[in-house]
């Protein structure tokens, strides 16, 4: 009996051993994936940031001024009417100039927050239009429904889907591309194949700086984008983006319009 429980004990301690071994070996590998989540966390910050400066800039510097001149221009249409109404068709002429400056400026700004096509057409028909003329010929599918997909998903999506088609557009006009997307219980897969020359490789010029920022796009939503090289020649965007229960799933407005009586 005491051989056995030596032997039990012996085993046990070896069993530990192996197991605080494991355990140690994997310390590595854990500090490694912790600190490659903290750099991906401080460039999504880092790109946060960014865009609200971009966005500070354009409402301080653009449309402030914008408006504060189109103020002044209705001062002197005030004026002009009360003392010389004879000439007010060019101060009015002014007026109307102005205001189409500050809507397109609006209508930039809301473009960069969220593209309208996605409202307008709904992500799938958005795509298809700004595929046309991309190159030789574009194939978009989608697998499931894309009517209530969540806003931040779908717009990840598109812009993710845009900056491809951008790059074939600049590199491969005269292939063929295909643009699939198909969704699953969890999350909404995208791909975008195309038959150009590939993506850039060690030697080449440095890639666009779009190509970090399809990668952005998903792991803001806690997915993965990557880029590689398609069999045969060209070059293959895949794209996970997560689908979590936890988002309010509004139907966009194109969606919405659909039901109206």
């Amino acid at each position: 009996m005491r051989a056995l429980v030596a032997r039990v004990a012996v085993l046990a301690g070896a069993f530990t051993a192996g197991a605080v071994a494991a355990h140690v070996a994997t310390i590595p590998h854990l500090l490694r994936l912790t600190s490659d989540l903290q750099r991906s966390r401080e460039r999504i910050l880092a790109s946060h940031e960014e865009e609200r400066r971009r966005l500070r800039n354009d409402l301080h510097d653009g449309l402030g001024p914008t408006l504060a001149s189109l103020a002044m221009s209705l001062d002197a249409a005030r004026l002009t009417l009360a003392g010389e109404p004879e000439r007010m068709d060019p101060v009015l002429s002014d007026v109307r100039d102005r205001i189409a400056t500050a809507v397109g400026e609006i209508r930039d700004l809301a473009h960069g927050l969220r593209p309208p096509a996605l409202d307008d057409l709904g992500l799938v028909a958005a795509i298809e239009s700004f595929a046309e003329g991309c190159c030789e010929r574009v194939d978009v599918r989608f697998d499931g429904d894309a009517a209530d997909l969540p806003a931040a998903v779908e717009v990840a999506a598109y812009r993710i889907v845009q900056e491809a088609l951008t790059n074939i557009r600049l590199h491969a006009p005269k292939g063929t591309a295909l643009v699939h997307l198909g969704r699953d219980d969890a999350d909404l897969h995208v791909m975008v194949a195309d038959s150009g020359p590939g993506p850039p490789l060690n030697g080449h010029p440095r890639p666009r700086r779009g190509l970090a920022a399809m990668k952005e796009w998903a792991a803001e939503l806690g997915g993965s984008c990557s880029i590689t090289p398609r069999v045969g020649g060209g070059t293959v965007v895949t794209a996970r983006l997560p689908l979590p229960d936890q988002y309010d799933r509004v139907p966009p407005a194109h969606a919405r319009g659909r039901h109206r009586k």
